[in-house]
């Protein structure tokens, strides 16, 4: 918390951080392979991007930010099991609203937070989706354009995707989980993750323009250059979806899932298709990590622990 290292339960962020009043922070989250921090770096670019963007005055160089979270993962170490992996979550506001200034003595700063935490309870109950897949549903609830809001900027102000999750929870079935349509009606992206199809054996994205071009999105370009499967970018209506021979979502904390149905009709043969399992295998090969099999491990440490409550991907 801003360059002091404090337990999880005296972090504070004052009432009057415009976090607070406008949703004025940038974040990032990152996950370890083998405790070792996967792309921090291209994290931390992105997250400096929306920091210089916001014109959030932050005097803490990407070099010092990427110093501690080194030091908050090696100080939280000891207290992870053998198999945990750390995921991070940093976030930047520009810190207390100037109309506040006498309360703080008229300094006033950007807030900075580091917190590790163990990426078994983020990804808990999702090792069943790498067999079962996910049911995308297409929301009312649209991306917000770049030209409104750009969401190439990792922000906080996310309650139109927390509406998509309220809705997506209202449509029968389980392993629902929200597709967002731009302004356009072309495919999006879901609600803190990014989507693909895979069409005729060629991986498909929709365009950078209104959405989180994401870590993991990028990461499956690499991988598709490295196995030779042709890539591209371009708009992709839902028909495109119900068509497709596969599909599956990017993010973070889990890496790869397959989407197996869109609105509750299957896509494909309903399973992971054998691209999207190139895909995941040569991650897992690169990281030194078998990913399916580490996330459903987990979740057989946490069988009894998991809690009917939202997720950042689904709300119940």
């Amino acid at each position: 918390m801003n360059g002091r290292f404090v337990p999880e339960s005296d972090a504070r962020i004052s009432i009057f951080d415009s976090a607070l009043m406008f949703g004025d922070m940038v974040f990032e989250m990152t996950r370890s392979f083998r405790k070792k921090q996967f792309r921090l770096r291209e994290h931390l670019e992105r997250l400096y991007t929306g920091i210089k963007i916001l014109r959030i005055p932050l005097k803490m160089t990407i070099a010092q930010m990427e110093r501690a979270c080194n030091e908050t993962v090696r100080r939280n170490d000891p207290v992870f099991s053998s198999t945990d992996e750390h995921r991070l979550m940093i976030n930047v506001s520009r810190g207390p609203l100037g109309i506040y200034a006498q309360v703080f003595d008229g300094v006033l700063e950007p807030t900075v937070v580091i917190a590790d935490f163990p990426l078994k309870w983020t990804v808990a109950g999702m090792g069943r989706l790498f067999d079962t897949g996910i049911n995308a549903v297409i929301t009312s609830q649209r991306a917000i354009p770049a030209y409104l809001l750009d969401p190439k900027i990792k922000n906080r102000s996310r309650i139109h995707y927390q509406m998509a999750n309220i809705e997506a929870s209202m449509f029968k079935g389980d392993h629902n989980w929200p597709l967002l349509l731009d302004p356009d009606g072309f495919v999006a992206e879901g609600t803190g993750d990014n989507f693909f199809i895979v069409k005729d054996g060629v991986v498909i994205s929709p365009e950078g323009r209104n959405i989180l071009r994401g870590i993991s999105r990028e990461y499956i370009f690499t991988i598709c250059r490295q196995l030779k499967i042709r890539c591209v970018e371009k708009n992709i209506e839902p028909y495109d979806v119900y068509t497709a021979d596969e599909a599956f979502m990017t993010g973070t904390p889990f890496c790869l899932l397959p989407v197996t149905g869109l609105n509750g009709a299957a896509i494909g043969s309903r399973g992971m298709g054998s691209v999207t399992r190139r895909l995941i295998s040569r991650w897992s090969r690169n990281v030194g990590v078998d990913i399916v099999k580490q996330i459903k491990a987990f979740n057989g440490e946490l069988r009894n622990s998991a809690i009917d409550a939202p997720t950042p991907y689904a709300f119940k």
